[in-house]
């Protein structure tokens, strides 16, 4: 469905235009990786595979640049070389934040900047099931393979599950990384929704977020009986690529019901919103295995 950001960027504290030419949304429960999962892959196989053709969408439109978009323990950017771990649930599986050649432009200064130097060279990925196109074998991930030093950052598990969805597609374009912390506030979101653009001309969003964990009593966050509205409400939202709508969702309230998407969807909303135009929303996915809700949709200017 379209949703429209029409007249709603003059003015506005996100500044300038964001050349933003499509977003993805995504996930990041462990148990997506199959080597975590183990016996119950199976079970998220529906997931894996919208979340394969969502990214795959998204590199589809071919961007100049890619920022990934999740929650962590700081507000700020993350440049390469940093690496994601899967370490602490139980595998030893880690996967880098690719990078892109000739990628010396600063990182925009933000709340929480940590400016680093860029990665040597690009280093593309294996194609993954949502890729057509062929590509030589696998080169990472691997087990222990890039292990993290104070060099190369850990990054937080969303943005490492955001990088696991990039290996397994073919990527060409740089890639940097948005952390933001669940609490963080409408400034800072705005902040870094206006950033999105100044590394490349042309930048996709992939933005890593979960819903309520407060379906059912077996669910993290045992149950709720917000939890259903307010991730109806979400679905809607990314459905009909309604930036406003997220954008009003209530940090008390997501707190309560333990939603850690709330600050990355609120960053793609803005980035849509200084976009302007209209824009149009695909829903692929939407369940809450586990007790936790997921998402799956993409954005394009429409």
């Amino acid at each position: 469905m379209t949703g429209s950001a029409r007249g709603r960027t003059g003015g506005s504290r996100y500044g300038e235009r964001v050349p933003l030419v499509a977003a993805a949304v995504c996930p990041h429960p462990p148990l997506i990786v199959p080597e975590l999962a183990g016996a119950a892959a199976a079970e998220l196989a529906e997931l894996r595979r919208a979340a394969d053709a969502a990214v795959a969408r998204l590199l589809a439109c071919a961007p100049d640049g890619l920022v990934l978009v999740g929650t962590g323990p700081a507000t700020g950017w993350i440049t390469p070389p940093a690496v994601g771990s899967f370490r602490p649930w139980g595998v030893d599986l880690s996967v880098p934040l690719p990078t892109g050649p000739g990628d010396d432009r600063p990182l925009p200064p933000g709340p929480g900047d940590s400016r680093l130097p860029p990665g040597p060279g690009d280093s593309r990925l294996p194609a993954g099931p949502g890729d057509a196109a062929p590509f030589p074998p696998p080169a990472a991930p691997a087990a222990g393979g890039f292990p993290a030093t104070t060099d190369a950052p850990t990054l937080p598990l969303s943005l490492a599950v955001g990088a696991w969805l990039l290996a397994r597609h073919r990527v060409g374009a740089p890639v940097d990384a948005v952390q933001v912390t669940a609490g963080a506030s409408p400034g800072e979101l705005a902040e870094l929704a206006g950033q999105v653009h100044r590394r490349r001309p042309r930048v996709a969003l992939l933005v890593l977020g979960d819903g309520s964990a407060c379906h059912g009593t077996k669910a993290p966050g045992y149950a709720d009986p917000l939890a259903g509205a307010y991730d109806d409400g979400v679905a809607r939202a990314l459905a009909d690529a309604d930036a406003e709508a997220l954008l009003g969702l209530d940090p008390a309230l997501s707190a309560r019901l333990k939603v850690a998407g709330r600050g990355p969807w609120q960053v793609l909303a803005g980035a849509a919103r200084a976009a302007g135009g209209d824009w149009r929303g695909d829903l692929t996915y939407h369940d809450a295995p586990y007790g936790v809700a997921y998402f799956v949709a993409t954005w394009e200017p429409a």
